[in-house]
């Protein structure tokens, strides 16, 4: 079983330590607000109220037996940056910090920081490409300006072979799967809906109405095709 240590319980911390606990991790949450502490205590394995910046403190909780842990303080740079040298004086193996802004991130480096956490320039790159195309759900970002990126199918193609709409010849990018939704009787289904994965797409497959495709490509390609098909 994984171990992660989330330093801060505010709401980026607390929606990472509650995502990790679901997936079957043992979390450990810290912070040194008790009400906070309180109301997360039955999410995780874990939730310690004590001074994050405190070294004897975080070493009082075992941090050395977790297999990461995650600096997710938000505002208060001072406190992160306590806590931060603290975690790589006593040796912890893997330290991923939250960053907030580009010279925050330069002086974490300058320590010896190496994983960072953006969430707020993360969120606002994928809300302005939402907005700015209607079809793409979202995506991950790669290096070289490479996305997997998960797009509601175009009007334009509903019907179509897969082959006839040519991913790779017309528009330069992969085809990875769809995502489909089907009817589904059993009752324990949201309105008789259920999703299911319609595997590595081949040719012949064809293309239906609220599908969801899941594809790789660069970013002004997967533009390309969106404003191609819409």
């Amino acid at each position: 079983m994984k171990k992660f240590a989330v330093i801060g319980a505010g709401h980026f911390g607390s929606a990472i330590a509650t995502a990790l606990s679901e997936k079957g991790a043992e979390v450990l949450i810290i912070d040194n607000n008790i009400n906070i502490i309180q109301n997360i205590s039955e999410d995780v394995a874990y939730a310690v109220c004590t001074d994050v910046t405190n070294k004897r403190a975080l070493l009082a909780e075992n941090i050395l037996d977790y297999d990461a842990v995650i600096i997710a303080i938000g505002n208060d740079f001072v406190a992160r940056l306590l806590c931060a040298a603290n975690l790589l004086d006593i040796g912890v193996k893997r330290i991923i910090c939250r960053s907030m802004e580009e010279n925050q991130k330069i002086i974490l480096e300058k320590m010896g920081i190496t994983e960072f956490l953006s969430p707020e320039n993360e969120i606002g790159h994928i809300c302005a490409d939402r907005l700015m195309n209607a079809n793409l759900i979202t995506y991950l970002q790669l290096p070289d300006d490479y996305k997997v990126a998960e797009i509601l199918v175009p009007e334009s193609i509903i019907g179509e072979k897969v082959g006839d709409v040519g991913f790779r010849n017309n528009f330069k990018m992969s085809l990875i799967t769809i995502r489909r939704k089907v009817e589904e009787t059993d009752s324990k289904s949201k309105n008789g809906i259920k999703e299911q994965i319609v595997g590595v797409p081949d040719n012949n497959v064809c293309i239906e109405e609220n599908d969801i495709l899941v594809v790789f490509a660069k970013s002004k390609d997967i533009d390309i095709f969106i404003k191609t098909n819409s």
